[in-house]
């Protein structure tokens, strides 16, 4: 797909996610943005978009709501057009031991990592479907995707983006060949601000290419499953052959 001219909507962009908005915005995509809490970021990101000459919309709105994923997509076909390229990012990434579990912890994670994927996907496979075909580019997780946990306090985390890499797989299946579908699992790709310089050296010891990737190297990986023609149902991992170790 050349997706120049095409209409993307991205929830949870953020950090990694405004790099994301941007490079396509360079492109020559119009960009939504949806966001739960980030308020400021969000709108920053449609400002940079703007700037780039691009058309921007922002939308507040919860994932874990079912009735949030219709009006937002509603919103961004009356406003925008499309949406031609689906890229929810929205995630929640918090360690909770396993004696403080709950069901409260395990439906954060999963209504924010998979059920909203999963929602956004069928909404938006309509008007793809419409305008002769779309891309969708989830995310998962680089830990999932290397076959297994590694970490502990992280549980409903890790399932729920297991769970985005068999979503992806089925949806790909579901969808093709109109809609081609896949996932980017990062890896270390920012260093986290509570990160000690010795969690830092530990992260980059462990890491084959001995440095953090930058989220422009998950933009790259994004654009390239818009573009490709021949490729569904995959999981690119972005994480400096992380998995290998």
């Amino acid at each position: 797909m050349d997706p120049a001219g095409k209409v993307a909507l991205i929830t949870g962009a953020a950090r990694i996610g405004r790099v994301v908005a941007t490079s396509l915005a360079r492109r020559g995509v119009d960009v939504a943005i949806a966001w739960r809490a980030s308020r400021d970021a969000a709108e920053e990101t449609a400002s940079e978009v703007r700037a780039l000459g691009r058309k921007a919309k922002t939308i507040q709105a919860d994932m874990s709501d079912p009735q949030a994923v219709p009006r937002i997509v509603d919103e961004v076909g009356r406003d925008l057009g499309g949406p031609d390229i689906l890229v929810p990012m929205a995630s929640h990434y918090q360690k909770v031991n396993f004696d403080d579990l709950d069901d409260v912890a395990w439906r954060r994670n999963v209504d924010a990592d998979l059920q909203g994927t999963y929602r956004l996907a069928l909404r938006c496979a309509v008007p793809m479907r419409a305008r002769g075909g779309g891309r969708i580019v989830a995310f998962a997780d680089w830990l999932p995707s290397s076959g297994r946990p590694r970490y502990k306090g992280f549980l409903p985390y890790y399932v729920a983006k297991a769970g985005v890499i068999g979503l992806v797989e089925a949806l790909a299946l579901e969808l093709a060949p109109a809609i081609l579908v896949n996932a980017v699992a990062p890896g270390p790709i920012l260093r986290p601000e509570v990160f000690s310089d010795a969690e830092d050296r530990e992260v980059l010891k462990a890491t084959p290419l001995g440095r953090w990737g930058g989220a422009d190297e998950v933009a790259r990986a994004v654009l390239f499953l818009i573009e490709t023609e021949f490729v569904t149902g995959e999981t690119l991992r972005v994480d400096g052959g992380r998995h290998l170790n």
